[in-house]
Formats: C-alpha cells, sequence, structure tokens
C-alpha cells in the first residue's frame, strides 16, 4: 500500500516540476501562461499568486471537462496551452498536473515547492481582494500546525 509521498512521487515521472524563479521567468515569456491553484478556496483567498484560476483538486477533472456543474470553459479550453499547477507546498499539484496529462493536456507543470517556495522566493502574492499579502504574515500561514493527534506515535510501526 502506497502512502501520500509514495503516490506523489509515483506521478513525478510523468510530470515537469519548475522552480519559482523558472516561473518569473515563464510568466514574462509567455503572458497566456494559466496558472492553476488547486487548493481549496479557503486557503485561496488568503493568499495566491495574482491572475490565477483556483479549481480545487477535489473538482479538478470535473472541471476540465463539459457538461458538468464544475465546468470552467477556461480551463476546458485549455488543452493547448501552458499551465503550471500550484499548491501550498508542491505535492497535491503534482498529484493535478498528472491527472491534467490524463486528460489530454499537453504543457503542463507543477511549480515545485508551491506558493510556500514562492513566498521564500520573495516573489508577490495577492489576498482574496487582490491586495498584496505582507510577506511576513505569509511565514506565519505557511507555518504547519498540526494537532497532537496528527502527529505519528511514538510506539507506531508499518
Amino acid at each position: 500500500m502506497k502512502n501520500f509521498l509514495e503516490l506523489m512521487k509515483s506521478c513525478l515521472s510523468d510530470i515537469q516540476e519548475i522552480m519559482p524563479w523558472d516561473l518569473e521567468e515563464r510568466l514574462a515569456q509567455n503572458p497566456e501562461l494559466l496558472l492553476l491553484d488547486v487548493r481549496e478556496p479557503d486557503e485561496f483567498a488568503a493568499m495566491h499568486l495574482a491572475g490565477s484560476l483556483n479549481v480545487p483538486r477535489g473538482i479538478l477533472e470535473s472541471a476540465c471537462e463539459w457538461d458538468y456543474e464544475e465546468t470552467l470553459p477556461e480551463l476546458v479550453k485549455a488543452r493547448a496551452r501552458e499551465i503550471v499547477v500550484i499548491c501550498r507546498s508542491g505535492y497535491r499539484s503534482v498529484l493535478a498536473a498528472h491527472s491534467l496529462t490524463v486528460l489530454g493536456y499537453q504543457h503542463v507543470a507543477s511549480l515545485k515547492t508551491g506558493l510556500r517556495g514562492w513566498k521564500d522566493y520573495d516573489q508577490a502574492l495577492v489576498n482574496g481582494d487582490g491586495e498584496p499579502v505582507d510577506l511576513d504574515d505569509a511565514d506565519v500561514y505557511f507555518t504547519p500546525q498540526l494537532r497532537p493527534d496528527q502527529l505519528r506515535p511514538a510506539d507506531w510501526t508499518e
């Protein structure tokens, strides 16, 4: 049985990952590039890259097709566009990029390190109102807040 990280790593053979500085360069070269943020709506509202499209991972596949309640025409029509998939840390985006590739999208990459890496590269983020996010506040937001029940017990074995 695979765990989450093993599943993500198994998708990497089919997916290109790019670093934040590569994305900065691609955005300058290709203004038509589609930034696809697959985080949940509340995560997206807290902060995201300006101009990105929010399609939560849970509805991605149906948003890519016609005749579904979740259909997003911009995404359906983007099969030949360059797309960079974004999430918080770069894990969900790998899985989402893999799904897009399986669905026939031709130029898909995942932002390695996700928005956390983008912020660490000192690049701008905006909130749900389009206002700039203070990068110090983003540091706090991106610091994991695990509850005690989310931690592996000391006596746990596989």
